[in-house]
């Protein structure tokens, strides 16, 4: 006898114990499906939050060239080498402007990867039991 094979009472229904042996099957089942739901879930967000993260890496770096870049911005003002100064000013201005960029694009990984909470899961969770609740209050007025 096997799960999809119930003994049937003398009526043809199925006995109580084959009906919570399949039940049991049933929800084991289900239990491992959605783990393996959350997990695939939990993996493309993480995968989302670690490109994010990987740019606002990106950005603190270039923003750390930039203050060294300003550090000899100030070197070379009290030098008063107008030219060179003028030169490190631009350079300057633009790491700090790919610095900016950087960060509005991790910024907004960041918010496509929205909560790591497996929000999929959990709504798939709470309808499963919802119908395990509809199918024991059926199957108590029946």
């Amino acid at each position: 006898m096997t799960i999809d094979e119930p003994t049937r009472t003398a009526t043809g229904t199925a006995s109580t114990a084959d009906l919570v042996s399949q039940a049991a099957a049933q929800i084991s089942t289900l239990v491992r499906d959605e783990l393996a739901l959350a997990k695939a879930e939990l993996a493309e967000k993480g995968k989302r939050a670690g490109v994010g993260g990987g740019l606002f890496g990106g950005a603190a770096v270039l923003a750390w060239f930039g203050l060294g870049l300003l550090l000899t911005l100030a070197v070379v003002v009290l030098d008063l080498a107008w030219p060179l100064w003028l030169a490190v000013l631009v350079v300057m201005v633009v790491t700090f402007a790919v610095a900016g960029v950087a960060a509005m694009l991790g910024k907004k990984q960041l918010a496509k990867a929205g909560t790591l909470a497996p929000t999929d899961t959990i709504a798939s969770v709470e309808a499963d039991m919802q119908t395990v609740k509809n199918a024991a209050h059926r199957g108590r007025h029946s």
